[in-house]
């Protein structure tokens, strides 16, 4: 059973019967937490940062040249749906990427963003509007929330004056929601439903049978699936599935979210796209014209050229497969490690040390090492608990030799 978080004993909501974590989250930064839990602590050595997840891998040969091609394009206020030119890229790469129903439709299925955290933002509140005709006298709307979860799923709840209500995700469900665990009073007042798939932190991907529930869930109770696909390209064996192959040929109830940072390492350029339910991405395109940032044009240039070239996306993925292949040889079978089906995090069990914070700071005091504790990246339980209080999040951006330094480090003072 899910339970309702206790951080604000005023707030305490239960969610139905189902005893959903629901509430007013902790809406600092999780990076603001971890530098006020470090300040006071010197490094034990030279230091190396795996907290935040900015991958360091060479950006493609190609930016230069294609926003030097089109630098005057900086003169000009960009559309906020996008360049023809980049939706239908992305129509054609979603095409080859996923095994869908249908081909994406360019001029009504797809939108550019800055990058799927601005996105994801948006699209909470906007789902929150496209959901009002149908809400219920009486019921607060609810937005569900992986537990632990990217930060600006939570916001976005907030934002749009619902109820974030956080779902665990732990060793126990597969480190994904437990969809069967979600009753129909829960249910009926669910706007939006946020999964990422590979997840963050615990690299966990949904297979399709997962997905395709997911999606007749959503259309059953009318509610929005928000699918982060922002890790879809790192993995180490099987490309995952998407949601839109489980959505059906109208794509209706699920909009999936991209972005070429991690898929091209670019997380400056910040152009990615949503895609998915027509009627739903009007709306939100309304939203998106008096509230979001234009992507430049230059900049979307690029992106169509990233969408039409695999290379480096092969050639990056092998690198983090090499550095996988690093966290097998020198971690083992320390820290409960598996090697995750996708994205680009290490997961790793410290209950045996002390927990989250005390093992980020010795590392940080012992070794020199910046990792994230997972504590920061959940939320509490009724019972107190914390599906992330075991564990600290690290970050394989780093470069191969970098990478096995730190993780020798890592075993080195942990033991």
């Amino acid at each position: 059973m899910y339970r309702m978080t206790p951080e604000s004993a005023p707030n305490r909501v239960r969610a139905a019967s189902t005893g959903a974590s629901v509430g007013a989250p902790n809406t600092r930064s999780p990076f603001v937490r971890l530098r006020e839990l470090l300040a006071d602590t010197t490094p034990g050595q030279s230091p190396i940062s795996l907290a935040v997840g900015e991958p360091q891998h060479p950006i493609p040969s190609f930016v230069g040249s294609v926003i030097a091609a089109h630098v005057n394009e900086f003169g000009r206020y960009p559309m906020n749906r996008g360049l023809e030119e980049f939706t239908a890229a992305v129509g054609q790469w979603l095409d080859r990427r996923y095994k869908l129903p249908r081909r994406v439709d360019p001029a009504s299925e797809v939108l550019v963003l800055n990058g799927t955290r601005e996105g994801l933002f948006l699209a909470g509140i906007a789902a929150r509007n496209y959901a009002a005709s149908r809400a219920k006298p009486g019921l607060k709307p609810a937005v569900l929330i992986p537990n632990p979860f990217y930060a600006a799923y939570a916001i976005a709840a907030i934002a749009a004056d619902c109820e974030p209500v956080y779902l665990p995700a732990t060793a126990a469900t597969g480190f994904l929601p437990d969809l069967d665990a979600l009753n129909d009073e829960l249910l009926t007042r669910t706007v939006a439903f946020f999964l990422a798939s590979p997840s963050n932190p615990q690299g966990a991907v949904a297979e399709r049978a997962y997905l395709e529930k997911l999606a007749a869930l959503a259309r059953r109770f009318g509610f929005l699936v928000l699918s982060d696909e922002c890790y879809c390209e790192i993995y180490s064996d099987r490309a995952p599935a998407g949601m839109l192959e489980a959505a059906g040929a109208d794509f209706a109830n699920v909009v999936v979210f991209h972005s070429l940072s991690k898929r091209s390492s670019l997380p400056g350029l910040r152009v990615g796209f949503a895609a998915g339910d027509r009627k739903f991405l009007a709306s939100y395109l309304e939203l998106r014209n008096v509230a979001a940032p234009q992507v430049p044009t230059p900049l979307q240039r690029v992106a169509i050229a990233a969408y039409g070239d695999e290379k480096h996306v092969e050639d990056n993925r092998r690198l983090y497969r090499e550095k996988f292949d690093l966290a097998d040889q020198i971690i083992g079978d320390h820290y409960n490690y598996r090697r995750p089906a996708g994205g680009f995090f290490l997961w790793l069990d410290v209950s045996a040390y002390g927990g989250s914070e005390a093992v980020t700071q010795r590392l940080w005091r012992e070794a020199g090492l910046r990792v994230v504790p997972g504590r920061y990246l959940a939320r509490e339980q009724a019972d107190g608990s914390n599906p992330g209080a075991d564990y600290i999040r690290v970050a394989m951006v780093q470069d191969k030799a970098i990478t096995a330094e730190a993780l020798h480090r890592l075993v080195a003072a942990l033991g």
